[in-house]
């Protein structure tokens, strides 16, 4: 068992809180093995990250109304029959942001783990963020249109339509080294002072990353959509074949759900935060935050 990772990564705390802005629902056998045929609800969360020196950034968005409005026609009705979304407008990251006296502009940075629709759906709330992002994640998805697009999960119309005048895709020369051993051997400081560590975990789409961060107290990895839930990864259950119809690549998730399962195993003092993970939105967000 290891420790320490703090520092040796992450070298600046910040502030973290977790929201969740509306969640689809499915079958739970598809995202975990053997899991039931009832149907279950999978959270869109998303994080509130304050940097002591930016200000406000945030992991993702959710939805929001605008995702009814991109699949209001064929061929992006079928994402919607696919996953069913449920979603009240209370529910959107602007105006859970705004109830805790956060305006929408002074959101300074966006973080995207990859661009499917239900991480970025908020984008255009924001009106003076920078979006980050891993470049390949943007280039596997930036010319796709009708049902291309859908089976990237990728809706063209949530972007803002000057995302690429507002985008700062990552730096990829700011890559570091992780301590040897660790389940990823190298990390990208996406801000220059380690206080967000970018590490890729390819596979349930391309270019997808999760974020290593320490509040002082804790330190999360926020993995994105790399797996479903906690108990995927405690208990190295994978999903079911099925699921991978909407991975870019299934080895390399094997791949990336082996490492956090590693992860998980070696460094039990990281919490590990999927973004569909039901048991993190019980636990770690409040009342009234996307329940």
């Amino acid at each position: 068992m290891q420790h320490g990772i703090k520092s040796n990564i992450v070298k600046v705390d910040v502030q973290c809180s977790f929201m969740a802005a509306g969640y689809c629902t499915h079958t739970e056998r598809v995202t975990i093995r053997d899991g039931s045929l009832r149907t279950v609800r999978f959270p869109a969360l998303f994080a509130l990250i304050q940097h002591p020196r930016l200000g406000y950034i945030l992991f993702d968005t959710g939805y929001t109304e605008r995702f009814f409005h991109e699949t209001s026609k064929l061929p992006f009705s079928l994402y919607a029959r696919m996953t069913p979304v449920f979603y009240k407008t209370e529910e959107s990251a602007a105006y859970q942001l705004r109830q805790q006296g956060i305006a929408p502009e002074d959101i300074g940075y966006i973080v995207l783990s990859h661009f499917h629709a239900d991480h970025v759906a908020g984008l255009q709330d924001f009106p003076n963020a920078r979006f980050l992002y891993l470049q390949e994640a943007y280039d596997a998805v930036r010319h796709r249109t009708g049902w291309k697009a859908v089976i990237a999960g990728y809706l063209p119309g949530l972007l803002p339509s000057d995302f690429e005048a507002r985008s700062q895709p990552f730096d990829e020369t700011q890559l570091i080294d992780l301590p040897e051993g660790f389940p990823f051997s190298r990390g990208l400081d996406i801000l220059g002072d380690g206080s967000l560590i970018a590490v890729d975990i390819p596979g349930h789409a391309s270019g997808q990353i999760g974020l290593l961060l320490s509040t002082g107290s804790e330190t999360y990895f926020l993995c994105a959509d790399a797996v479903w839930s906690s108990r995927a990864y405690r208990e190295h259950v994978l999903p079911h074949r099925l699921a991978g119809i909407i991975m870019t690549d299934r080895h390399q998730y094997q791949e990336s759900f082996a490492r956090i399962y590693q992860l998980h195993k070696q460094y039990p003092d990281i919490r590990i935060i999927p973004s569909h993970c039901s048991e993190v939105w019980e636990e770690l967000v409040p009342r009234g935050g996307g329940s």
